[in-house]
């Protein structure tokens, strides 16, 4: 880090001042990269306090410099540079802003997106609609967020299509758009979409973000119960652990625990018990999180301790059915041999695979259990794996 970002950064205003003025009014886009490429090692009081910093010299004489300094994004720069943009936007301003968004690198479009959501001029439209479904995060957020001010209905509604045809990363696609989107209303479309999925803990990992767990208790009690249950599967694997400040995991259990008690309930916390027993005795899932996001994964690992283990199995033969959506995780759980064998009589032939799994673990695959698993099975693949097991 040189001199003057550690001094735009630091704690003395005199030397922070100065630099802001000299970043802003000369343009010095080689310490604005530099500003960027700090990001991750910035505490994000440090970074928004610099914002501020920098807002405070950005003025009508100068705001013209920050087009250079959309060459390099960062979320946490990203308002103030294009809410001084707005501020003093101008037609000249508008149509360079336009360029950057059709003829631009991504980065540039991204502010270009976000500009466009508050300068609604009807040229930008096709660039939004054709942004809205690119691989940067950022630029499909700020596409999508900007079609919702300028309430784009039709790019909701084919968003809304795409979730019921297309492959799956398509349909995650989707999902990314509507929940940037921010239309409540999506939310049922986009759970039935998770139900359906080869990705389930991707698309419930986004689901948070448009509405929050606690509403989804109190409106959809048993779906809200299967985000959750997937949320818990992707955690460390495919969610970072971070989720855990974003979606409440600490209150949201504290709630589950203190105003339910039946077999879906039972289920899910058993697997959220085990899926932090597995975070807090493996170093690789917390050697690289910092200090307050190890202190919550333990605090949760605690709350959920708090539940006795053998009140929750009780339930366990009650998800024993093909037609529960969390009988695949009461088979991680199951011993009774008995109540396992019945699923082998299963129309899924997945869930026919994870009980002849589950049932050679328990020492109860015999010839008479594979006959029956083999009796519905027409997949050859699972077919083989069930005849090797």
């Amino acid at each position: 880090m040189n001199e003057q970002l550690k001094k735009l950064t630091g704690k003395n205003k005199n030397d922070y001042e100065a630099v802001a003025h000299h970043l802003v009014n000369d343009c010095d886009t080689e310490l604005f990269k530099e500003l960027v490429d700090n990001d991750d090692f910035l505490f994000d009081f440090v970074k928004n306090n610099v914002a501020d910093r920098i807002a405070g010299q950005i003025n009508e004489k100068n705001y013209h410099n920050l087009i250079e300094f959309l060459k390099y994004y960062s979320p946490f720069y990203e308002d103030v540079i294009v809410s001084s943009l707005i501020k003093y936007a101008d037609e000249d301003l508008t149509d360079i802003l336009l360029d950057k968004f059709e003829n631009g690198t991504t980065e540039e479009k991204i502010y270009a997106a976000k500009y466009f959501a508050k300068i609604q001029d009807p040229l930008a439209h096709e660039f939004l609609v054709m942004n809205a479904y690119s691989e940067n995060e950022y630029l499909v957020q700020n596409c999508a967020s900007a079609l919702a001010q300028w309430n784009d209905a039709e790019s909701y509604n084919i968003a809304i299509t795409k979730l019921h045809c297309g492959d799956d990363f398509d349909k995650l696609a989707a999902v990314k758009f509507l929940v940037a989107y921010g239309n409540k209303s999506a939310v049922p479309a986009i759970i039935d979409t998770m139900k359906n999925s080869a990705m389930p803990e991707n698309i419930a990992g986004e689901i948070p973000y448009l509405e929050s767990l606690f509403d989804l208790i109190d409106k959809s009690y048993e779906d809200a119960l299967l985000v959750i249950n997937y949320i818990i599967n992707g955690l460390g694997e495919i969610l970072p652990l971070s989720v855990v400040f974003d979606f409440e995991l600490f209150e949201v259990f504290e709630k589950l625990i203190n105003n339910y008690d039946d077999s879906k309930y039972a289920i899910v916390i058993l697997n959220a018990q085990e899926k932090f027993d597995t975070l807090t005795e493996n170093d690789e899932y917390l050697f690289d999180e910092d200090k307050e996001t190890k202190n919550e994964i333990n605090d949760i690992k605690k709350l959920l301790k708090s539940v006795n283990k053998k009140d929750l199995e009780k339930y366990i033969n009650d998800e024993l059915k093909e037609d529960s959506p969390f009988v695949f995780t009461a088979l991680d759980f199951a011993t009774d041999v008995f109540a396992v064998r019945e699923l082998l009589k299963s129309n899924n032939q997945t869930l026919i695979l994870k009980t002849a799994e589950v049932l050679k673990n328990l020492g109860n695959f015999d010839e008479t259990a594979r006959t029956v698993a083999l009796l519905k099975v027409t997949d050859i693949n699972i077919k083989a794996i069930i005849r090797a097991l």
